[in-house]
């Protein structure tokens, strides 16, 4: 991660930083989500954006961050778009991966645990 003053806001730091930390818990040390070796194809690449990105929203929201869109969204759109074109179901497991890397996250002790209670 670039350091915080590399950032427009910090609000763009953190969602940012959500959003890589998400990644980080589909190594196989972790949660295991992510395919291993070989390239990563486009729709592989997708489907672990769209959790990142949902996942970094769950996580902003639980901490009460605004999750700023980013340049990157834009090209991410499109693969998405691919993606839920070809499987109407791919939100759903994205969110279900998304939510499962947030609860890896608050049960190892990174981040705090969701009282259910969001902030203003």
């Amino acid at each position: 991660m670039p350091s915080p003053e590399q950032f427009a806001s910090s609000e763009l730091y953190y969602s940012t930083r959500a959003h890589e930390t998400i990644h980080w818990t589909g190594h196989s040390a972790r949660i295991n989500r992510l395919p291993a070796g070989g390239p990563f194809e486009r729709a592989k690449y997708a489907k672990e954006e769209l959790v990142a990105e949902l996942g970094s929203a769950f996580i902003c929201a639980q901490l009460g961050i605004e999750n700023e869109a980013r340049q990157d969204h834009v090209d991410y759109i499109h693969c998405w778009l691919d993606l839920l074109q070809r499987d109407t179901r791919a939100i759903f497991r994205a969110a279900r991966a998304a939510q499962k890397a947030v609860g890896w996250l608050e049960e190892n002790r990174h981040l705090p645990k969701n009282t259910g209670a969001l902030a203003d």
